[in-house]
């Protein structure tokens, strides 16, 4: 597996038989800036979404349609994904699983909201905010947790699923923080390695992984802060 973080929460999943976009948030993302969103999108096969923030729906649209990748999201964000015109979705809700070539894909939980703004400034819903387990037939398995606080329920998704890689929010403000989301770590999972997400994006969320790398200090897991477009191969 080669996994790529393209900033914020964007990441870019390689298997044997798949190319996946988790969250592709390209277009008016500060950390994604000079990177290029043809080359990160290149032969993707599907487009993974946790909810239906902009700053998480970003490119999908787009990318879905000219390259007829297939779009996981909840129902009702696949809803009005189909309503802009991308053909190939599929959807599910908070505890539910697809299965496609080569992958599962589980719903879990996460405590955030989702919705979307619409041009005459009202707020649409857009179903619950979800964290995405991904089982591999032949590659590590994958927790990209979404915009999420610690909750005491995490313990059961590693019970049930028991991640190997767990993609982890730490920018603070509209997720955990990085002190409490290396507690969440410690005290609900045992990942063999973690990344975080969700920082050095915007300036009104931290900047640096540090208050993360510095709780996980002293675990088994390994903790990974690629730059924005590095990859790493497990």
């Amino acid at each position: 597996m080669k996994l790529t973080w393209l900033g914020h929460s964007a990441f870019r999943l390689e298997t044997a038989k798949a190319k996946i976009l988790i969250d592709p948030f390209f277009t008016g993302n500060p950390a994604f800036s000079g990177q290029d969103a043809k080359a990160a999108a290149e032969g993707v096969t599907h487009i993974l979404l946790t909810h239906g923030h902009g700053d998480h729906v970003g490119d999908a649209i787009r990318i879905a349609k000219e390259t007829g990748a297939t779009v996981l999201a909840n129902a009702d964000l696949a809803a009005w994904l189909g309503s802009k015109g991308v053909e190939k979705l599929e959807m599910g809700n908070t505890g539910g699983t697809v299965a496609f070539d080569g992958f599962t894909a589980t719903f879990t939980q996460a405590h955030h909201s989702s919705a979307q703004i619409t041009e005459d400034g009202v707020s649409h819903s857009l179903g619950n905010a979800n964290g995405l387990m991904l089982h591999f037939d032949d590659e590590p398995s994958v927790l990209h947790m979404g915009d999420t606080d610690i909750f005491t329920d995490m313990g059961l998704i590693n019970e049930l699923h028991q991640p190997d890689i767990g993609i982890v929010p730490i920018g603070d403000r509209f997720t955990m923080g990085g002190a409490v989301a290396a507690l969440a770590c410690q005290r609900f999972f045992d990942f063999k390695h973690a990344i975080p997400c969700h920082y050095a994006s915007f300036p009104i969320i931290d900047q640096t992984p540090e208050k993360f790398v510095k709780g996980m200090e002293g675990t088994r897991t390994r903790v990974e802060t690629p730059s924005v477009g590095g990859s790493l191969s497990y």
